[in-house]
């Protein structure tokens, strides 16, 4: 069992990417994608710690080949190789244009492509609607069934898990891991690069926050659904200052390495629920994340097929602002905004809803391009990969394919992050001000947007009320005005 050697790309980290206990292993360290981006440093450092704890754990099991690209590095091993799909297009390319590698089906989801690709085509399907891919999912997977019917009589809980956050969860810190001599190793490899090499990394260098093995993935994963996945459901999408972490798993970066099996979480936050340990609701919304929305992108991704990147439906050119490609928290003096930038700056890392509608809210309504803030997210977040942001950035968080992926913009003003924040109360400007020097840049910016996009919005059913109330805005000359003499300048 397992006798072919199995060539494993750094997010395909974890046990259920190989065939057998035995199976010989090729890990690949190449330099050359390090150069190709200017990824977050704590990105940087995350893969090859990975990677590299990987190889130590395998021992004589692994050829770990350190050079300058793949090609180099397979070069030096002998032999035919089977490797699991890849998790880019670019990396599925190169892998078919290789002698000797066989490519076998995807691994690390929950669903097949063939069972998406069946699922698309089943029921006279019209729209691939997440919720129906959900729901599909829970029936096949058997999870949170009772027998037919989803536990508790309901398939979604998402009306009651948009609570604004209370003061203080009272949750403890999440769990952290302590570093060793591979990560001293990692960190001295990229000082040498970035100074004799010519690499350069985004954002700064911080201890390392996330599991790099597949013990310590197990540890983060108990720690959050013994502490934090009872909390989790009703204030997944509020924002609090002093608590960046709040009841969210910080599990995507293990699961996206592949040292952490989906299923495994799921499982796991589903017995909590059958022991009486979390409530029904925050199982629910957990559960959606990992077997209807990654799954859901992830086979989005290769659905819509390459030129999917390239989409534009609302014509955004906007170069990204320097201040905001350099992660410059401190140029920015919108309190939200500033502090958003500043996680990414310092941790590589915001959970979803300040992605969505913090960062992705304000380049939406600035009309930043599409393609390269979908860069910049892949790069700047430790999780962030190609499959996951181009869907999630180009299709939820821009709206640049018009609607194939999302009904509608996430598209908001100050109000919104006020109601589901505490940012507002210490920031300079204010959220029901469109003019004027304390306006809040997310309340002008997002009627210069609707402003901007009105004949395409008042032909969508879910957007035609704001194009209704930005018409009758006696001021919206000089809202549009001020966003347009705002230019790149930071808020």
């Amino acid at each position: 069992m397992g006798d072919d050697r199995r060539w494993l790309f750094a997010d395909q980290l974890g046990d259920h990417f190989l065939d057998g206990d035995d199976q010989p292993v090729v890990l690949v360290e190449a330099r050359s994608v390090l150069r190709r981006r200017r990824f977050h440093r704590q990105k940087a450092h995350l893969v090859l710690s990975a990677l590299r704890h990987r190889a130590a754990e395998l021992g004589d099991r692994a050829v770990f080949v350190q050079s300058g690209t793949y090609r180099e590095a397979l070069d030096r091993v002998a032999g035919p190789l089977t490797v699991c799909h890849p998790t880019s297009q670019a990396a599925v390319a190169f892998v078919q244009g290789l002698p000797g590698v066989a490519m076998l089906p995807a691994r690390g989801f929950t669903s097949t492509q063939e069972e998406f690709a069946a699922w698309t085509v089943g029921r006279g399907r019209r729209r691939l609607l997440m919720e129906d891919f959900y729901r599909d999912a829970r029936r096949r997977l058997d999870v949170l069934m009772d027998g037919d019917e989803p536990a508790g009589g309901r398939w979604n809980y998402d009306q009651e898990n948009r609570e604004p956050p209370p003061g203080d969860l009272g949750l403890p810190r999440p769990w952290r891991p302590e570093e060793d001599e591979i990560d001293e190793e990692v960190r001295r490899d990229l000082d040498r690069w970035e100074r004799d090499g010519g690499m350069r990394f985004a954002g700064r260098d911080a201890p390392r926050a996330h599991p790099a093995t597949r013990a310590e993935a197990a540890a983060a994963l108990r720690d959050f659904v013994r502490h934090r996945l009872p909390s989790f459901g009703p204030y997944q999408d509020a924002m609090l200052a002093a608590d960046p972490d709040m009841a969210h798993s910080r599990l995507s970066p293990a699961i996206n390495l592949g040292l952490l099996d989906p299923m495994m979480c799921v499982r796991a936050a589903e017995d909590a629920y059958r022991a009486g340990r979390a409530p029904l609701a925050s199982v629910e919304g957990y559960v959606r994340q990992l077997i209807g929305w990654r799954d859901y992108i992830w086979h989005l991704y290769w659905h819509f097929g390459p030129d999917y990147r390239h989409s534009n439906a609302l014509g955004a050119r906007t170069p990204l602002p320097r201040w905001f490609a350099d992660l410059d928290a401190d140029a920015v003096e919108a309190r939200c905004l500033s502090w958003a930038l500043a996680q990414v700056r310092d941790h590589g890392y915001a959970h979803h809803i300040v992605r969505l509608m913090v960062l992705g809210n304000y380049a939406l309504q600035r009309g930043f391009d599409p393609a390269e803030l979908a860069e910049w997210f892949h790069r700047c977040f430790v999780d962030g990969y190609d499959w996951v942001m181009i869907p999630n950035v180009v299709g939820m968080s821009q709206h640049a394919d018009g609607g194939r992926l999302a009904t509608k913009p996430y598209a908001s003003g100050g109000a919104y992050i006020n109601r589901m924040s505490d940012f507002c109360g210490g920031c300079r400007y204010r959220p029901a001000r469109r003019t004027g020097d304390d306006a809040c840049p997310f309340t002008s910016g997002y009627w210069a947007f609707i402003a901007r996009n009105e004949e395409l919005l008042a032909a969508n059913p879910r957007t035609a009320r704001s194009v209704y109330g930005m018409r009758r805005l006696p001021d919206l000359g000089e809202v549009c005005e001020r966003e347009a003499l705002r230019g790149d300048e930071p808020p």
